[in-house]
Protein backbone atom coordinates (compact mmCIF):
# COMPACT_ATOMS: atom_id res chain seq x y z
CA UNK A 1 0.00 0.00 0.00
CA UNK A 2 1.16 3.35 -1.03
CA UNK A 3 2.07 5.89 1.77
CA UNK A 4 -1.04 7.65 3.45
CA UNK A 5 -0.88 11.16 2.68
CA UNK A 6 -1.65 14.35 4.73
CA UNK A 7 -4.16 17.24 2.83
CA UNK A 8 -4.42 20.16 4.43
CA UNK A 9 -7.25 22.78 3.38
CA UNK A 10 -5.56 26.56 3.09
CA UNK A 11 -7.72 27.78 -0.35
CA UNK A 12 -9.48 29.67 2.59
CA UNK A 13 -7.03 32.07 4.15
CA UNK A 14 -6.86 34.86 1.21
CA UNK A 15 -10.53 35.44 2.53
CA UNK A 16 -10.03 34.68 5.94
CA UNK A 17 -7.40 36.12 6.44
CA UNK A 18 -7.37 39.01 4.21
CA UNK A 19 -3.85 37.15 2.55
CA UNK A 20 -1.46 35.80 4.74
CA UNK A 21 -0.87 38.99 6.45
CA UNK A 22 -3.31 37.85 9.54
CA UNK A 23 -1.38 34.40 9.68
CA UNK A 24 0.25 35.18 12.97
CA UNK A 25 3.34 33.52 14.75
CA UNK A 26 1.94 32.08 17.83
CA UNK A 27 4.83 29.47 18.79
CA UNK A 28 8.20 30.31 20.96
CA UNK A 29 10.26 30.51 17.75
CA UNK A 30 7.36 32.50 15.57
CA UNK A 31 5.68 29.14 14.36
CA UNK A 32 2.42 29.52 12.99
CA UNK A 33 -0.55 26.96 14.12
CA UNK A 34 -0.16 25.02 10.64
CA UNK A 35 3.64 24.25 11.80
CA UNK A 36 2.29 22.32 14.81
CA UNK A 37 0.28 20.24 12.33
CA UNK A 38 3.15 19.51 9.89
CA UNK A 39 5.15 18.52 12.95
CA UNK A 40 2.61 16.79 14.93
CA UNK A 41 2.40 14.65 11.38
CA UNK A 42 5.79 14.13 10.50
CA UNK A 43 6.66 12.31 13.94
CA UNK A 44 3.01 9.78 13.12
CA UNK A 45 4.28 8.80 10.32
CA UNK A 46 2.82 11.36 7.64
CA UNK A 47 5.84 11.79 4.85
CA UNK A 48 3.69 13.14 2.19
CA UNK A 49 2.05 16.54 2.42
CA UNK A 50 -0.69 18.22 0.00
CA UNK A 51 -0.90 21.69 0.33
CA UNK A 52 -4.59 22.77 -0.96
CA UNK A 53 -4.27 26.72 -2.00
CA UNK A 54 -5.62 29.51 -4.07
CA UNK A 55 -3.22 30.57 -7.12
CA UNK A 56 -2.80 34.22 -5.62
CA UNK A 57 -1.74 33.59 -2.17
CA UNK A 58 1.13 30.87 -3.30
CA UNK A 59 3.96 33.46 -3.15
CA UNK A 60 2.71 34.46 0.32
CA UNK A 61 2.22 31.06 1.62
CA UNK A 62 5.33 29.69 0.34
CA UNK A 63 7.09 32.55 2.23
CA UNK A 64 5.51 32.54 5.43
CA UNK A 65 4.70 28.67 6.05
CA UNK A 66 6.26 26.32 3.72
CA UNK A 67 9.94 27.37 3.18
CA UNK A 68 10.46 26.78 7.25
CA UNK A 69 9.24 23.32 6.64
CA UNK A 70 12.46 20.58 6.57
CA UNK A 71 12.94 16.78 6.98
CA UNK A 72 11.81 13.71 5.58
CA UNK A 73 8.16 15.18 3.75
CA UNK A 74 7.32 15.63 0.53
CA UNK A 75 5.57 19.09 0.05
CA UNK A 76 3.03 19.09 -3.18
CA UNK A 77 0.63 21.68 -3.93
CA UNK A 78 -3.02 21.64 -4.88
CA UNK A 79 -5.05 24.62 -6.09
CA UNK A 80 -8.45 24.91 -5.65
CA UNK A 81 -9.85 27.76 -8.97
CA UNK A 82 -13.61 28.37 -9.29
CA UNK A 83 -13.64 27.63 -13.12
CA UNK A 84 -12.63 23.85 -12.20
CA UNK A 85 -15.54 22.35 -12.89
CA UNK A 86 -17.54 19.46 -14.98
CA UNK A 87 -17.52 19.70 -18.60
CA UNK A 88 -20.80 21.94 -19.60
CA UNK A 89 -20.82 24.03 -16.70
CA UNK A 90 -19.70 28.01 -16.43
CA UNK A 91 -18.51 30.07 -13.44
CA UNK A 92 -22.09 32.14 -12.48
CA UNK A 93 -21.07 36.31 -12.85
CA UNK A 94 -22.09 36.91 -9.49
CA UNK A 95 -19.74 33.94 -8.38
CA UNK A 96 -16.74 34.99 -6.39
CA UNK A 97 -16.80 32.85 -3.11
CA UNK A 98 -15.08 29.32 -3.76
CA UNK A 99 -16.87 25.92 -4.22
CA UNK A 100 -16.60 24.53 -0.61
CA UNK A 101 -14.37 21.90 0.75
CA UNK A 102 -16.26 18.97 -1.05
CA UNK A 103 -14.72 21.33 -4.41
CA UNK A 104 -11.40 21.21 -2.54
CA UNK A 105 -10.84 17.86 -2.12
CA UNK A 106 -12.03 17.42 -5.90
CA UNK A 107 -9.49 19.83 -6.88
CA UNK A 108 -6.68 17.87 -5.41
CA UNK A 109 -7.55 14.48 -6.53
CA UNK A 110 -5.06 13.99 -8.97
CA UNK A 111 -1.95 13.96 -6.04
CA UNK A 112 -4.33 12.00 -4.01
CA UNK A 113 -3.61 8.22 -5.38
CA UNK A 114 -3.37 6.52 -1.63
CA UNK A 115 -5.54 7.23 1.69
CA UNK A 116 -5.18 9.91 3.11
CA UNK A 117 -6.23 12.91 5.85
CA UNK A 118 -7.73 16.03 5.23
CA UNK A 119 -7.46 18.88 7.85
CA UNK A 120 -8.04 22.72 7.94
CA UNK A 121 -5.02 24.82 8.19
CA UNK A 122 -6.04 27.01 10.65
CA UNK A 123 -6.74 24.75 13.55
CA UNK A 124 -4.52 22.98 16.12
CA UNK A 125 -4.96 19.04 16.47
CA UNK A 126 -3.24 17.63 18.65
CA UNK A 127 -0.10 14.84 18.55
CA UNK A 128 -2.94 12.02 19.85
CA UNK A 129 -4.99 12.65 16.34
CA UNK A 130 -2.69 12.68 13.86
CA UNK A 131 -1.05 9.32 15.88
CA UNK A 132 -4.64 7.88 15.11
CA UNK A 133 -5.36 8.83 11.81
CA UNK A 134 -2.23 7.64 10.30
CA UNK A 135 -2.78 4.24 12.31
CA UNK A 136 -6.02 4.08 10.65
CA UNK A 137 -5.18 4.82 7.32
CA UNK A 138 -2.34 2.52 6.66
CA UNK A 139 -4.82 -0.32 7.32
CA UNK A 140 -7.67 1.44 5.21
CA UNK A 141 -9.41 -0.68 2.63
CA UNK A 142 -12.86 -0.85 1.12
CA UNK A 143 -14.74 -3.93 0.60
CA UNK A 144 -18.41 -3.91 -0.48
CA UNK A 145 -18.41 -0.61 1.31
CA UNK A 146 -15.81 2.06 1.52
CA UNK A 147 -14.11 2.68 5.12
CA UNK A 148 -12.92 6.13 6.53
CA UNK A 149 -13.02 7.44 9.75
CA UNK A 150 -13.31 11.13 11.62
CA UNK A 151 -11.18 11.88 14.92
CA UNK A 152 -13.75 13.02 17.42
CA UNK A 153 -13.44 15.87 19.81
CA UNK A 154 -14.63 16.44 23.64
CA UNK A 155 -16.75 19.51 23.35
CA UNK A 156 -15.38 20.82 26.59
CA UNK A 157 -11.94 21.08 24.40
CA UNK A 158 -13.31 22.79 21.73
CA UNK A 159 -14.67 25.75 23.34
CA UNK A 160 -13.46 29.32 23.72
CA UNK A 161 -14.02 31.53 26.52
CA UNK A 162 -14.00 34.59 24.41
CA UNK A 163 -17.82 34.15 22.43
CA UNK A 164 -19.63 31.90 20.56
CA UNK A 165 -17.77 28.75 18.28
CA UNK A 166 -19.73 26.41 15.58
CA UNK A 167 -19.60 22.82 15.96
CA UNK A 168 -20.36 19.65 14.08
CA UNK A 169 -22.08 17.24 17.06
CA UNK A 170 -21.80 13.95 16.20
CA UNK A 171 -24.36 10.72 17.00
CA UNK A 172 -22.09 8.04 17.75
CA UNK A 173 -22.84 4.24 17.75
CA UNK A 174 -21.01 1.59 18.37
CA UNK A 175 -17.89 3.90 17.13
CA UNK A 176 -19.40 4.82 14.13
CA UNK A 177 -20.69 8.03 13.16
CA UNK A 178 -24.31 7.79 12.37
CA UNK A 179 -24.48 11.34 11.76
CA UNK A 180 -24.01 15.12 12.57
CA UNK A 181 -25.99 17.96 13.89
CA UNK A 182 -24.34 21.50 13.21
CA UNK A 183 -24.78 23.75 15.83
CA UNK A 184 -23.71 26.74 14.76
CA UNK A 185 -23.64 28.90 18.33
CA UNK A 186 -22.31 27.27 21.41
CA UNK A 187 -20.97 28.80 23.78
CA UNK A 188 -19.10 27.95 27.63
CA UNK A 189 -21.20 28.81 30.76
CA UNK A 190 -20.47 27.99 34.69
CA UNK A 191 -23.21 24.94 33.84
CA UNK A 192 -21.16 23.47 30.99
CA UNK A 193 -21.50 24.18 27.30
CA UNK A 194 -24.82 25.58 26.11
CA UNK A 195 -26.27 26.21 22.19
CA UNK A 196 -29.00 28.81 20.78
CA UNK A 197 -30.93 28.07 17.71
CA UNK A 198 -32.85 31.42 17.99
CA UNK A 199 -29.72 33.70 19.79
CA UNK A 200 -32.91 33.19 23.17
CA UNK A 201 -33.19 30.29 24.51
CA UNK A 202 -30.28 27.94 25.53
CA UNK A 203 -29.97 24.46 25.68
CA UNK A 204 -27.33 22.30 27.70
CA UNK A 205 -25.35 19.91 26.24
CA UNK A 206 -22.72 17.09 27.52
CA UNK A 207 -19.07 18.32 28.25
CA UNK A 208 -18.10 14.99 26.69
CA UNK A 209 -20.08 15.27 23.80
CA UNK A 210 -18.13 13.91 20.86
CA UNK A 211 -18.22 17.14 18.24
CA UNK A 212 -16.04 17.11 14.40
CA UNK A 213 -13.53 19.37 14.25
CA UNK A 214 -12.93 18.59 9.98
CA UNK A 215 -10.44 15.96 10.30
CA UNK A 216 -11.39 13.24 8.20
CA UNK A 217 -9.59 10.22 6.60
CA UNK A 218 -10.83 8.39 3.59
CA UNK A 219 -9.60 6.14 0.86
CA UNK A 220 -9.77 7.25 -2.78
CA UNK A 221 -13.22 6.00 -3.11
CA UNK A 222 -14.58 9.02 -2.01
CA UNK A 223 -13.08 10.86 -4.99
CA UNK A 224 -15.46 9.00 -7.08
CA UNK A 225 -18.30 9.82 -5.34
CA UNK A 226 -17.33 13.73 -4.75
CA UNK A 227 -16.80 13.48 -8.72
CA UNK A 228 -20.30 12.41 -9.27
CA UNK A 229 -21.88 14.30 -6.76
CA UNK A 230 -20.55 17.26 -7.60
CA UNK A 231 -22.59 18.12 -10.99
CA UNK A 232 -26.15 16.88 -8.43
CA UNK A 233 -25.36 19.88 -6.14
CA UNK A 234 -24.30 22.58 -9.28
CA UNK A 235 -27.69 22.09 -10.95
CA UNK A 236 -29.38 22.75 -7.71
CA UNK A 237 -27.06 25.37 -6.77
CA UNK A 238 -27.08 27.37 -10.08
CA UNK A 239 -30.57 27.21 -9.68
CA UNK A 240 -31.33 28.63 -6.45
CA UNK A 241 -28.42 29.88 -4.88
CA UNK A 242 -25.55 30.63 -7.71
CA UNK A 243 -23.42 32.98 -5.66
CA UNK A 244 -22.94 31.47 -1.95
CA UNK A 245 -23.78 27.88 -2.09
CA UNK A 246 -21.21 25.29 -1.22
CA UNK A 247 -20.09 21.38 -2.23
CA UNK A 248 -19.84 20.35 1.46
CA UNK A 249 -17.34 17.74 2.39
CA UNK A 250 -19.34 16.46 5.61
CA UNK A 251 -23.02 16.51 3.33
CA UNK A 252 -20.89 14.05 1.04
CA UNK A 253 -19.84 12.04 3.92
CA UNK A 254 -23.79 11.82 5.29
CA UNK A 255 -25.00 10.68 1.87
CA UNK A 256 -22.75 7.59 1.95
CA UNK A 257 -23.44 7.06 5.25
CA UNK A 258 -26.83 7.38 4.29
CA UNK A 259 -27.03 5.30 1.12
CA UNK A 260 -24.78 2.44 2.88
CA UNK A 261 -21.67 3.56 0.57
CA UNK A 262 -19.38 3.79 3.85
CA UNK A 263 -19.20 3.74 7.63
CA UNK A 264 -17.20 5.90 9.36
CA UNK A 265 -15.18 5.14 12.46
CA UNK A 266 -15.01 7.75 14.98
CA UNK A 267 -11.66 8.23 16.55
CA UNK A 268 -11.92 9.85 19.90
CA UNK A 269 -9.05 12.06 20.77
CA UNK A 270 -8.28 13.76 24.31
CA UNK A 271 -6.52 16.18 22.85
CA UNK A 272 -7.37 19.92 23.47
CA UNK A 273 -8.14 21.86 19.79
CA UNK A 274 -7.24 25.52 19.72
CA UNK A 275 -7.94 28.06 17.04
CA UNK A 276 -8.06 32.12 16.60
CA UNK A 277 -11.83 32.28 16.03
CA UNK A 278 -11.37 35.65 17.94
CA UNK A 279 -8.71 38.36 18.55
CA UNK A 280 -8.33 37.60 22.05
CA UNK A 281 -7.85 33.72 21.27
CA UNK A 282 -4.69 34.43 20.35
CA UNK A 283 -2.77 35.21 23.43
CA UNK A 284 -4.25 31.63 24.92
CA UNK A 285 -3.25 29.61 21.77
CA UNK A 286 0.28 31.97 22.45
CA UNK A 287 0.73 30.80 26.07
CA UNK A 288 -1.25 26.85 25.56
CA UNK A 289 1.72 26.39 22.75
CA UNK A 290 4.23 27.82 25.08
CA UNK A 291 3.08 25.69 27.82
CA UNK A 292 3.14 22.81 25.84
CA UNK A 293 6.94 23.35 25.09
CA UNK A 294 7.96 23.82 28.46
CA UNK A 295 6.35 20.22 29.12
CA UNK A 296 8.73 19.01 26.65
CA UNK A 297 5.53 17.94 24.05
CA UNK A 298 7.37 20.05 21.08
CA UNK A 299 11.33 21.59 20.95
CA UNK A 300 12.25 24.92 21.82
CA UNK A 301 11.91 25.06 17.86
CA UNK A 302 9.72 22.80 15.09
CA UNK A 303 12.12 23.52 12.25
CA UNK A 304 14.92 25.13 13.28
CA UNK A 305 16.25 27.87 10.82
CA UNK A 306 19.37 27.06 9.05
Amino acid sequence: MKEPILLIMAAGMGSRYGGLKQMDPLGPDGEVILHYSIYDAMRAGFRRVVFLIKKEIEHDFREIVAQRIHGDVEIRYAFQELTNLPDGYSVPAERVKPWGTGHAVLCAAPLLDAPFAVINADDYYGPDAFRKAYAFLTQAEDDRIAHWMMVGYYLRNTTTPNGHVARGVCDVQNGFLAGIQERTHIIESCDGPLFTEDGKTYQLLRPDTIVSMNMWGFTTSLLDLLKARFPVFLKEALAVNPAKAEFFLPSVVSYALQEGLADASVLESNDKWYGVTYHEDRQDVSRALAEMTHQGIYPDSLFPRS
